[in-house]
């Protein structure tokens, strides 16, 4: 391998373990007290479902009469047949008569404001995971007590890291179960459930937000915790052979 690649790829494992101590000593209790004061917030304390209540603006238009009747004129009917006189509820347009359904603004807003969060502890949780596997030492009979702290610490992060990804999949889970429903509203505007379900969705997804600010600062209080407290047990899994003597 040529010398200059080797010099490139151990400066690149210095400088991840510069920026990954850094993460733990200072930035993780920055954004434990950064999430603290964004759940404090309007936005985030006051969760009165009211607030993100928006009505899908399609209207229930009057029911269409239609008639059966005989082009030819006889008035004639068989027996077994009777005329009918149906009632046709709903909307005879394909168009939406108010114009396009607008997503639900301040879920939007919400929304706006938790996404960085989260791709911000998806990162976190890589660098973290690349810094233990960095110093995870070469495999050895005996004297592994350091290095299992190092992989349930590692696992640990791997499962942070899933975590958050699983909260980006929500998000979008949540505007296309909406769109199906709307849709419904739509098409069957004359049924009150459609658009209730619209509103208990929207109440859902408010809580769901709220959730999970909440679990991205439990999850960096919780890797911080753990981090902090192996430290030393992280950065030399092996005691040496001279502090075993004793």
């Amino acid at each position: 391998m040529p010398k200059d690649t080797v010099i490139k790829v151990q400066e690149y494992k210095d400088t991840l373990i510069q920026k990954a101590e850094l993460l733990i000593t200072k930035c993780f209790p920055e954004k434990i007290v950064q999430l603290n004061e964004l759940l404090a917030t309007p936005m985030f304390n006051e969760r009165d479902f009211e607030e993100v209540h928006q009505d899908v603006n399609i209207p229930v238009l009057p029911p269409v009469l239609a008639k059966n009747h005989d082009d030819s004129g006889n008035d004639d009917h068989p027996p077994n047949k009777r005329p009918r006189n149906d009632v046709v509820a709903g909307s005879p347009m394909l168009a939406l008569p108010n114009g396009s359904v607008s997503c639900n603004k301040p879920l939007c807003e919400m929304i706006k404001v938790v996404k960085p969060i989260i791709r911000t502890l998806v990162e976190h949780s890589n660098l973290l995971k690349m810094w233990i596997s960095f110093m995870i030492p070469k495999i050895e009979d005996g004297n592994n007590f350091g290095v299992s702290i190092q992989e349930d610490t590692l696992a640990e992060i791997q499962t942070v890291e899933s975590e958050a990804a699983a909260f980006y999949d929500q998000i979008s889970r949540y505007f296309l179960s909406r769109a199906k429903v709307v849709s419904k509203v739509a098409k069957y505007p004359h049924i009150e459930d459609y658009r209730r379900a619209v509103v208990e969705l929207d109440e859902k997804e408010y809580l769901s937000l709220w959730l999970v600010v909440c679990e991205v600062r439990n999850r960096y209080s919780s890797l911080h915790d753990i981090v902090i407290k192996n430290l030393e047990k992280l950065k030399k899994p092996r005691s040496s052979n001279t502090e075993s003597l004793y």
